[in-house]
């Protein structure tokens, strides 16, 4: 059996997006590990990163230049109840546009990356996968907050 139905909105989703540059920006990694499912995938130009520790580990200790800020310049949402292309893909829909859909899961953000002093280092897109989390913490809790799964970074 698959993954239940997403059942969050759209807001949140987009907010969740807008959350985990806001964590790493600030160096908040414990609110950072909170956004991502524990089984959450990074697919970066240079490497691909497997669950939420190793992601929460690499941001923090790992990263080539950690004194950084993103500015968000766009987001984007995919609606997948809306009718899709042929090949079943979501069409965008235009930034800030949050009216109403209920089960949209996919998030883009179009943005750059600032170094210390403010000067851009390069332009970005990530699509994030935003799915009700697996039903349990680490604690056995239950727990379906929406949560970050996949993360596809474009750079140029």
């Amino acid at each position: 059996m698959g993954r239940p139905p997403v059942d969050h909105d759209m807001t949140e989703a987009t907010d969740l997006a807008r959350a985990y540059y806001e964590a790493i920006d600030a160096g908040d990694y414990d609110r950072f590990a909170d956004l991502l499912a524990p089984d959450v995938v990074h697919e970066r130009p240079d490497r691909t990163i497997e669950g939420r520790e190793t992601l929460v580990r690499f941001m923090r200790d790992d990263r080539p230049n950690k004194n950084t800020a993103h500015d968000v310049e766009a987001v984007y949402r995919g609606d997948r109840s809306a009718a899709g292309d042929a090949d079943g893909s979501a069409n965008a829909g235009s930034a800030g546009d949050t009216d109403g859909v209920s089960d949209a899961d996919e998030v883009a953000v179009r943005g750059r990356l600032r170094d210390a002093e403010g000067s851009p280092m390069f332009a970005f897109v990530d699509v994030f996968d935003v799915e009700n989390g697996s039903g349990r913490t680490d604690g056995g809790e239950s727990d379906e907050r929406p949560r970050i799964t996949r993360i596809r970074t474009y750079t140029q």
